[in-house]
């Protein structure tokens, strides 16, 4: 399958939440369904952090965080086989550019080099995605 959208850790996690779902979710599952989104290694530990998070806050119980994460684990996400060189050079100096946090520069700078539509619903690194060019999945509106 070939992936069709780079998915952040925010856009996926609006998925487990009905406070953060919008129509960008909705257009997510949308293309989950019909094919893969290609996402960095580091992906899975930022969803599963937010996750865990949210449980021990009391926003989830155990069992949702459990059926999400199998849930997430279904997906058959693409994993970006990004060398070292592209973490140590590419995307840190995006993140020093654009003034975001390394994990939110390696979400940009993956959908830079791919060519994909970005799906996330953080404010900065969405405002950096269309300073860019880099098109949204959302068609260029603003997260809430």
């Amino acid at each position: 399958m070939t992936p069709s959208l780079v998915l952040d850790c925010s856009a996926a996690c609006a998925l487990c939440f009905e406070d953060e779902a919008d129509e960008q979710s909705e257009r997510v599952l949308e293309l989950l369904e019909a094919g893969q989104a290609l996402v960095p290694a580091l992906f899975f530990w930022e969803v599963a952090n937010v996750l865990l998070m949210a449980e021990r806050r009391g926003r989830l119980s155990h069992a949702d965080r459990v059926e999400a994460l199998q849930l997430f684990e279904a997906q058959g996400f693409a994993v970006d086989p990004a060398t070292p060189a592209v973490i140590w050079h590419d995307v840190i100096n995006l993140a020093e550019q654009c003034q975001l946090t390394s994990y939110d520069a390696a979400y940009l700078e993956l959908a830079m080099r791919s060519g994909l539509p970005l799906a996330s619903h953080d404010r900065a690194l969405c405002t950096a995605a269309e300073r860019l060019g880099v098109p949204l999945l959302n068609g260029g509106t603003m997260p809430r």
